[in-house]
């Protein structure tokens, strides 16, 4: 049954990775979000600097988790990283709310009117469901 729990692990982990890498790419690309990001700050000349940013601490932030990195004296970098953090998420959301009337522009687009109540529930339950099972289950 070990082998079992194991293939399944697996399996839910790489499907768990490629929808959440595909949901993230998605917000990104589909939504302009770093060129928006640019235009805001009048920076649209660094560009790929915002992209190679968003790209390396995605990467240095997985393989810190998975190996569990520990940084000795972090304390004292806390107040830096967090203003960086906040700065980062601000003006990301600045950049969303911009571009967030997308959904039902592109579902009346895509002939989908009709169902953008469904797909809205159906992204609300998944993303709940996902939490609580994260919470309940795998965190234990």
């Amino acid at each position: 049954m070990s082998v079992l729990n194991g293939a399944i692990s697996i399996v839910l982990g790489i499907a768990g990775g490629i929808a959440v890498g595909s949901g993230v790419i998605a917000l990104i690309l589909v939504l302009d979000m770093i060129p928006r990001l640019a235009q805001l700050t009048r920076s649209y000349d660094k560009t790929h600097w915002y992209e190679g940013a968003l790209i390396g601490g995605s990467l240095v932030g997985t393989i810190a988790d998975f190996w569990h990195w520990k940084v000795p004296g972090i304390w004292v970098l806390s107040p830096i990283i967090g203003l960086f953090c906040g700065v980062f998420i601000g003006l990301l959301a600045a950049a969303l709310t911009e571009v967030l009337n997308v959904l039902p522009v592109l579902a009346k687009r895509l002939g989908m009117k009709s169902y953008l109540f469904g797909l809205l529930l159906a992204m609300i339950l998944g993303k709940m469901t996902g939490s609580l099972f994260d919470f309940f289950v795998y965190q234990r």
